[in-house]
């Protein structure tokens, strides 16, 4: 519902042509190299590959087309890793119609745009707490891979792999992995 009235809206723009909705994030690349956009303009959350993952896939193989992330969070880790995928521009789904339509055209222009509340939290955000080791166990943990397998794949022992976990547990004050997948997942420090 929120997407139709989003294309109903920019459709009533004279100069702006939405030319694909997509309610998976696994179907923008595709789509895009198919029907070559100026801007792509993504949520964060989506079902299949979540939106900032598709944003620098889509930066990589269509490198011609902008691309806008919308959210509703605040996040400063999430703000942080749009930038990291070079997007043209992060705003809040709660902006004012007029804000977006704007960010669009700017964007289609080569220049950047961010909700101004947006860039206030990625400046105060906290950094990432994990090391890049750590934040590479948690990762695995978090699709799913028990301690064996994360050694097997980072080349480490299953009891060093245990330590590390446990390190990310007391690091992120979590109550267990699980906790601790959650907290980082929130702060956008998780793929």
């Amino acid at each position: 519902m929120i997407r139709g009235a989003l294309v109903a809206l920019l459709e009533l723009e004279g100069d702006l042509e939405v030319v694909a909705q997509l309610d998976r994030g696994d179907h923008i690349v595709e789509t895009a190299v198919r029907l070559e956009p100026d801007v792509a303009l993504i949520d964060v959350n989506l079902p299949g590959v979540n939106g900032l993952t598709a944003a620098a896939e889509l930066r990589t193989v269509v490198p011609s087309c902008a691309v806008l992330m919308l959210t509703a969070l605040h996040s400063p880790a999430v703000i942080r890793r749009a930038m990291e995928a070079q997007v043209s521009g992060f705003l809040l789904k709660d902006d004012l119609p007029a804000d977006l339509v704007r960010a669009i055209r700017l964007a289609a222009a080569g220049q950047r745009v961010i909700n101004p509340d947006l860039a206030a939290a990625a400046w105060m955000g906290e950094p990432v707490s994990l090391t890049r080791r750590e934040l590479d166990v948690l990762q695995l943990a978090a699709n799913g891979a028990g301690p064996s397998q994360i050694a097997e794949e980072l080349h480490l022992s299953a009891g060093t792999v245990r330590n590390y976990l446990t390190v990310i547990v007391h690091k992120l004050n979590a109550r267990n992995r699980l906790d601790a997948v959650r907290i980082a997942r929130d702060a956008g420090w998780l793929r």
